[in-house]
């Protein structure tokens, strides 16, 4: 299997006539390029970006696309993945397994399909109980993209007449008052290009993201299910943005996997080319009701 260097790490190419993508051998599993071809990276490329974490170790952000495991946790979600992964390959696609971390007994592994002749990549995220008790927790999608561009988050729409019918959760750190965010009855609206850190998450029935950078729109789309319990007052999209790099998250319900049982997170990513910068949430109505995304 062919292998290139990428940002000081071995990578496996996986690419089609439209698209390229560079999934790590040496660390991972992660996706750290992603580009239409002859394109730049939309990813982020964070070689020496880290967090000092109390247990003594460093974790390693690389940049890119990595699967953690819910709930957020210094002791544990943090721990790192700098060792080689086992890559297998498929049709049209490979699989990257990681090493079960003696720590959690947990092993962590993508299956990337870049399907032929179009722009989506599917992505099945698994979580794998290799311990010898049960374990409660959640698949948790994480892509980090470069900064400059406009992230679009659809809210829940459904007339509960005198109900609610949304929810947001914000993080301690998280100031509304910005004028980079634009708060709307349909959509939220971030210019990725914010002084401080800001996240939020919120329930996703429509079940997608998107991000705009360069005239390209990314857009991930991951299952919500309303009967199911989300960590983060029932998160299952979120979003993360600092001076450094956008993050758009899907989580999975929670679940208890049982020894040798494994939990699973399928995400699919479509890119489409030239598309205008969304300057408000009229063209994030008008761009999401072109392309279909309800």
């Amino acid at each position: 299997m062919e292998s290139v260097k990428f940002s000081g790490q071995d990578c496996v190419p996986l690419e089609n006539g439209l698209l390229k993508l560079l999934i790590t051998q040496s660390v991972g599993p992660r996706i750290l390029f992603l580009a239409f071809r002859g394109s730049r990276n939309l990813l982020a490329e964070l070689p020496d970006f880290v967090s000092e974490c109390p247990g003594g170790w460093t974790f390693h952000f690389y940049g890119g696309h990595r699967l953690w495991d819910a709930p957020e946790d210094m002791a544990r979600t943090y721990l790192p993945d700098d060792s080689p992964v086992d890559v297998t390959p498929l049709k049209d696609g490979i699989v990257v397994t990681q090493v079960t971390h003696p720590r959690t007994g947990l092993q962590k592994s993508i299956e990337i399909v870049l399907e032929s002749g179009t722009s989506r990549v599917v992505l099945t995220h698994r979580l794998t109980n290799r311990g010898v008790s049960p374990l409660t927790c959640a698949p948790w999608a994480i892509t980090q993209f470069r900064t400059g561009g406009v992230a679009i988050l659809p809210q829940a729409s459904e007339d509960t007449g005198l109900l609610p019918n949304r929810s947001l959760a914000l993080w301690p750190y998280t100031d509304l008052v910005n004028p980079h965010v634009t708060l709307a009855q349909s959509h939220i609206l971030v210019e990725a290009n914010l002084e401080g850190p800001l996240k939020l998450g919120f329930p996703n029935p429509h079940g997608w993201l998107a991000y705009w950078l360069d005239g390209i729109l990314f857009v991930k789309r991951a299952p919500f299910d309303a009967q199911a319990a989300y960590y983060d007052y029932g998160s299952s999209s979120e979003f993360y943005c600092n001076q450094r790099f956008l993050e758009l998250e899907t989580l999975a319900p929670v679940g208890t996997i049982p020894p040798d049982g494994s939990a699973t997170h399928v995400e699919t990513w479509e890119l489409f080319a030239d598309i205008e910068r969304p300057h408000n949430v009229q063209d994030a109505q008008a761009l999401a009701a072109a392309l279909g995304l309800g």
